[in-house]
């Protein structure tokens, strides 16, 4: 089927969602909440656009609105630039700690306004770590509270038994809300304390045990095989490629 966006005729697949064509097509729609391993969320609506079906206009979540022959998309108009610069001034009060916030805080020359600031508060809730912990088949963190308090956290904010220490919700995190404390072969995060297991390649500290464990356990894999850093896999891999010889 084919669609217009901003003017150009994109092709798409059935499924595919307004964000997902305009990625493709190399038009660039801002997301905050939107990762590609888990596909649209449609919480931070940072990625409203305007659609145009039938002779009707409105404002849409691009990341969740799946396609349909013949719509018309804008991704900047002065309605979604409005709306656009409400989250992010809203969004930047929730979580005034955030880098990431202030920036985009600046740069959509957001208003001055009586609302107060979390400046010690770096996360916007947008619930990327949670899927991440989710993916990794852990659970160990969740949205708690509600309203104004919700915000993402172990059980009783204690050490969770669940937890493997592998991060991946930091990595995930757009606002670099979740602190990961390394120092030496020590980790620390969500209240807890690691011991970091060495690369048996380049001797640099990168997993914990539990993690090595947890995905030896899922995947198959024997631990001898995920001892090695990211990197130290990377060169392992290129050295055999090197020594393939296709028939």
């Amino acid at each position: 089927m084919e669609l217009i966006i901003d003017g150009k005729t994109c092709k798409a697949n059935p499924g595919d969602s307004i964000l997902n064509v305009a990625r493709r097509e190399g038009i660039a729609i801002p997301t905050l909440c939107y990762h590609e391993a888990f596909g649209g969320q449609g919480s931070c609506r940072l990625c409203t656009v305007e659609v145009t079906a039938g002779g009707r206009s409105r404002l849409v979540a691009s990341c969740t609105y799946p396609v349909s022959e013949g719509i018309e998309v804008k991704t900047s108009t002065p309605a979604v630039e409005k709306i656009r610069r409400n989250i992010i001034m809203m969004l930047y009060k929730r979580a005034s700690g955030s880098v990431l916030m202030q920036k985009l805080y600046r740069e959509y020359g957001c208003s001055e306004n009586s609302l107060g600031e979390k400046e010690e508060e770096r996360c916007i809730v947008c619930r990327l770590c949670v899927l991440a912990c989710e993916k990794m088949g852990t659970s160990a963190i969740s949205t708690v509270m509600r309203g104004i308090d919700k915000r993402v956290g172990t059980p009783y904010d204690q050490a969770a038994t669940a937890c493997i220490g592998c991060a991946a919700c930091a990595h995930i995190c757009p606002t670099g809300a979740i602190e990961v404390l390394d120092s030496g072969n020590t980790r620390t995060i969500w209240n807890k304390n690691f011991n970091l297991i060495n690369c048996e390649r380049c001797g640099q500290p990168f997993a914990t045990r539990e993690q090595i464990d947890h995905v030896s356990r899922l995947s198959g894999i024997e631990d001898a095989e995920l001892c090695f850093c990211e990197e130290c896999r990377r060169k392992k891999l290129v050295g055999k490629m090197q020594g393939f010889s296709p028939c």
